[in-house]
Parts: C-alpha cells; structure tokens; sequence
C-alpha cells in the first residue's frame, strides 16, 4: 500500500508539471523617462509552451500596468488597453514600440537608462490555472532596440 500510494503522488505531481505553462522571457527593456514623465513602455519577447494568456501585470515602480495594443483605425495610429494578450504553444510573441507592448502609468520616480525594473506577469492556462513570471526589464534610450529569440 505504501508503494502504491508514492506512485500516485509521484504521477500526480508528473501531471501537475505538466500542466505549467513553461513561458520564456528574453530581451525585456523598458524605455527609459525623463523628468516628470508619468508613463513608459517596457517591451519583450515571450514565448510558451502552452496556450496562455497574460492576465495581468505588476510593478512597484508605476500605480497602473497594462498590456496595450496599438493599430491603425481610419488612417489613425489608436492604442488601446488589451484586457488579455494570448500566448499560442510555441510561437514567439514580440511586445514592440507600434503593437503589443506593456503600459507602465502613474510612475512613481524616473526611470533611468540603466536602470532595472522588476515586473511579474500572470498567466492563466486553459485548466483556469495560473502562474506568475518574473521579468527583469532593463531601462534603454529612447531609440533602444530590441533583439530576436
């Protein structure tokens, strides 16, 4: 009996790893501010194993955080909160100046080239799970560029 029932934690913990999303984070920055400026945009590359969607978002360093997404409506470049962003199964997913990318508002200091600012995402599977990831965003220039995964 004693055998058996390691076997089931055993598996049920298997299948509980299986469940996570693995989501990979690379080249996260974050543009840096000048005085008295009250939001900045902070971009990356996320890919994951699993189909996920971000759910939110959290910084110290600004009162609002938030996935937003910019396009053409009428000729007119439009940016707009995005309540979710997908994560398709293994396709990689760019946050770029001009498209999806994170809003950081209310700022709370200036953020200066250099400087590193730690945000965690939430993401939430299918199953309703979720898991946060933690990023680490460097601050750039305002003409900083971004890198491919």
């Amino acid at each position: 009996m004693k055998c058996s029932t390691r076997m089931m934690v055993a598996s049920l913990a298997l299948v509980s790893l299986a469940a996570h999303a693995e989501v990979s984070v690379k080249d996260a920055w974050i543009r840096a501010t000048v005085a008295q400026q009250k939001s900045t945009g902070a971009f990356m590359l996320l890919q994951s194993s699993n189909d996920v969607q971000i759910v939110d978002i959290q910084t110290s360093v600004a009162g609002v955080a938030e996935i937003h997404e910019m396009k053409m409506d009428n000729n007119i470049m439009k940016m707009r909160p995005a309540p979710q962003l997908t994560l398709p199964a293994g396709k990689v997913v760019e946050l770029k100046p001009g498209g999806y990318h994170v809003m950081l508002m209310d700022l709370k200091t200036q953020i200066k080239e250099g400087d590193t600012v730690l945000m965690t995402l939430t993401v939430e599977g299918k199953d309703k799970k979720r898991e946060v990831i933690e990023i680490k965003a460097k601050a750039r220039a305002l003409n900083g560029a971004q890198g491919k995964m």
